[in-house]
């Protein structure tokens, strides 16, 4: 299992653990964090993260949500997100009380 520590807007800074075959967000999900999401495709781009440390391998999503600009910036969707390695995320999660 990997640790996920994730680091937010509000201060929080919770830890998750993760499974290499559970993407970030399920295993969020799964520990009652609530990262924003609408779709778990790919599709809506909410749940939208910047990797700061560690290793993932990303799986298809769209580029209208996720340009290879922001990819390259460690940005990635958090539905299509499973980590290889223990990983330092960064999102906010204040944005779920807008949802």
């Amino acid at each position: 299992m990997l640790t996920i520590t994730v680091v937010d807007e509000i201060g929080k800074n919770p830890r998750i653990v993760c499974d290499e075959r559970e993407s970030i967000l399920d295993a969020a999900n799964r520990q009652s964090l609530r990262i924003p999401y609408a779709c778990k495709g790919g599709g809506c781009g909410l749940c939208k993260i910047k990797v700061e440390e560690g290793q993932f391998k990303m799986l298809k999503c769209s580029k209208a949500v996720l340009p290879d600009q922001e990819r390259e910036l460690n940005y990635t969707l958090a539905c299509k997100t499973y980590p290889k390695s223990h990983m330092k995320i960064h999102t906010d999660l204040s944005k779920v009380a807008e949802l």
